[in-house]
């Protein structure tokens, strides 16, 4: 017998919006046009809820107080989905929410850490070739600015920061097996160990700016070859991580950045002498425009970060939970050791229910969800993903979510990770591949 498929809303407008813009007539279409197509596919669920799927390639639902649309992961409440209807809208979806080609063929990479995975070896090789082929750079020709001062020593030139530096830019999560061969290459560089502990290097991103900031420096002291060397040297990085699905998607975002200075084609040796921020401003208006960076916007990168999170909570599902509660749950674990008031400048980039479910649960500590922090460094058994891949992406989302709430707030990050992302590490590190025990475990029923 064929099995018999359920209803599932979601999926259905997902897959019809798909298609709609898929179809090259979408792009001739006037802007309203565009925006009444949407709005027709709003869907409702039976508890109250309006969702659209729009731009992006991701869902939102809508705030009833104010008809506000939030960037929001979809619920995974089967009985919900299966009860979604279509429900037009009383008005039109903002146009910035209408999805465009770009959009639906946005590549995500993957949200995994460097812990469990290695990097391929072909990468590493490459790369290594990369560093070698800087070490008989002289300091004079290329010297260290920024940041980079702190981690390499005196006499490391930039060129070794350029490589660096793309490596933590273009990371999704860049946290890193402590064993890591693609750490270990620039340890004679470093001028002190690495963030971290035994098991995992907790290692802070790099900014847009800090690679602008090489290139600036050396085209301000009227080497602008020097300069053009240094972004050349991000694209071969670039070029080469792109091929590991972490660093995939702003690798790609970088090449295209810089591609019209390397084109020579590009404003940037003039606009360098008006300043790093002018440089920066030109490469972020190349990026393409699915991609989202925490250098443009913090604040909604900090919303992607937490659908992420909750995406790789999906496998918590059949145990009756809700990843989404359990998302700002954890969320809320990690805010807890940075004082009461941490979480006070991201109430506003929360939808109102991950909103109230975080305040709540940092307000009372005898609420349920608090079940589902990391005790003893450990994550409770029932959270504790089925296989070696979810714990790599629950730890890469979880570390990913910490960096994008530490940039928003301007919170140092700390150097031995976060409590749920260091508890995830004993799932990768200690246990490697044998049977979790406790990995059957389900939740309470209030949670």
């Amino acid at each position: 017998m064929t099995a018999v498929r359920h209803w599932d809303g979601f999926d259905a407008i997902e897959r019809d919006v798909r298609a709609l813009v898929a179809d090259p007539r979408w792009a001739t279409l006037p802007p309203i046009a565009r925006a009444e197509a949407v709005t027709s596919r709003v869907l409702a669920t039976p508890d109250g809820g309006r969702w659209l799927f729009g731009a992006h390639g991701r869902w939102y639902r809508e705030d009833p107080a104010d008809g506000r649309w939030h960037l929001t992961a979809p619920p995974a409440d089967p009985n919900l989905r299966a009860g979604a209807r279509v429900a037009r809208a009383p008005s039109l979806v903002p146009p910035q929410l209408v999805p465009s080609i770009h959009d639906l063929n946005a590549d995500r990479g993957s949200v995994q850490g460097f812990v469990g995975p290695d990097v391929p070896y072909e990468i590493t090789e490459r790369l290594r070739d990369l560093v070698i082929s800087q070490r008989g750079r002289r300091v004079a020709d290329f010297p260290l600015t920024g940041p980079f001062t702190e981690f390499f020593a005196g006499e490391v030139p930039s060129p070794v920061a350029a490589i660096w530096g793309t490596l933590m830019w273009c990371a999704y999560a860049p946290a890193f097996d402590g064993n890591e061969v693609l750490l270990s290459m620039f340890g004679e560089f470093l001028a002190r160990p690495l963030p971290g502990d035994e098991w995992v290097r907790w290692l802070p991103p790099a900014s847009l700016a800090d690679l602008v900031a090489l290139y600036g420096e050396r085209v301000r002291a009227g080497h602008p070859e020097a300069g053009l060397r240094l972004v050349g040297l991000m694209a071969d990085t670039a070029a080469t991580i792109r091929y590991d699905a972490r660093f995939r998607p702003r690798a790609n975002a970088l090449l295209a950045m810089v591609d019209p200075l390397l084109r020579r084609t590009g404003p940037d040796p003039s606009v360098a002498h008006y300043g790093d921020d002018a440089v920066r401003q030109a490469w972020l208006s190349r990026c393409p425009p699915n991609v989202t960076l925490p250098d443009a916007s913090p604040g909604e990168h900090f919303q992607h970060a937490v659908y992420d999170l909750v995406g790789t909570l999906g496998f918590l599902v059949p145990k009756g939970a809700e990843p989404r509660a359990v998302a700002a749950s954890l969320l809320a674990a990690d805010l807890s050791a940075f004082g009461p008031r941490a979480a006070d400048p991201l109430y506003p980039w929360l939808d109102p229910e991950l909103r109230h479910i975080l305040h709540v649960v940092l307000s009372d500590p005898t609420h349920p969800l608090r079940g589902c922090w990391p005790r003893s460094g450990r994550l409770p058994s029932a959270l504790n993903p089925p296989d070696r891949a979810g714990a790599a992406a629950l730890l890469g989302a979880a570390y990913a979510l910490g960096l994008a709430w530490c940039k928003l707030t301007g919170t140092p990050v700390p150097e031995r990770g976060f409590t749920t992302a260091a508890a995830v590490v004993h799932r990768l590190s200690h246990e490697r591949d044998d049977p979790v025990p406790g990995t059957s475990g389900t939740f309470p029923r209030h949670f």
